[in-house]
């Protein structure tokens, strides 16, 4: 039986000394306002980003396309930081020299062992390629890590992703549960796991639900979807 994540739990907390620190350090930012007085500010700074980069990482929308409708691939583990486990999608940290897609492709592959492809952009592509998000602030008044969001398509027909072919190459510190949730019913989905399991949601993944379902209560996407099926 796999490692549940719901085993792990902080033992201790205490500061750690600046030098010891390999992924993060501590700024106090000097900065004038708009008036003209000077201010300090204290954030975190990731210590990572490549030099060939502007983002720190990806997070992977990845779209599970089953007969009975389309699902969400979703993760559960642990996050000492929350001492609690977390539903988040498959994320991880850009390599040198790699773009977003590239680093969503091989993040999938390492955590969850699904192949997967990029969705083609509709015409015109200029202004509809939204495989790749912008680049997006994780948390401005604390931190300078940012992220982009990838939207990638898995064939669940393609018989490397079936489960008894999934391969994950996880790190020896990672322990993750992989599972899908209906994109139909997603936010009420998390909504149950929060109150009966006490995860923690991603707020990547808190995002996604409430926008979905921000478009629903609008008729968001009604009109276009239409205007498709007059075209065809």
């Amino acid at each position: 039986m796999a490692p549940n994540p719901k085993d792990a739990k902080v033992t201790s907390v205490e500061p750690m000394p600046p030098d010891e620190a390999r992924w993060i350090r501590l700024n106090k930012i000097t900065y004038t306002d708009p008036i003209g007085r000077s201010r300090s500010w204290e954030s975190a700074e990731r210590q990572t980003r490549p030099t060939t980069s502007q983002t720190d990482g990806v997070g992977v929308v990845a779209i599970l396309h089953h007969p009975t409708g389309p699902a969400l691939l979703l993760q559960k583990q642990f996050r000492p930081p929350l001492n609690t486990v977390t539903v988040e999608v498959p994320s991880g940290l850009i390599d040198p020299n790699e773009t977003p897609s590239q680093c969503a492709l091989r993040e999938l592959k390492e955590e969850t062992g699904y192949i997967a492809t990029i969705p083609e952009p509709t015409p015109p592509a200029d202004n509809n390629n939204t495989a790749e998000s912008f680049v997006m602030h994780n948390d401005p008044g604390f931190c300078n890590t940012n992220t982009q969001m990838v939207t990638v398509q898995v064939d669940m027909a393609d018989p490397r992703n079936r489960a008894e072919n999934l391969m994950p190459e996880l790190e020896e510190n990672e322990f993750i549960e992989c599972f899908s949730l209906p994109l139909e019913s997603l936010w009420e989905d998390l909504r149950r796991l929060e109150r009966e399991e006490g995860v923690a949601i991603d707020a990547r993944v808190g995002t996604l639900a409430m926008g979905m379902e921000i478009a629903k209560r609008f008729g968001l996407g009604r009109e276009s979807k239409g205007d498709e099926e007059v075209r065809n």
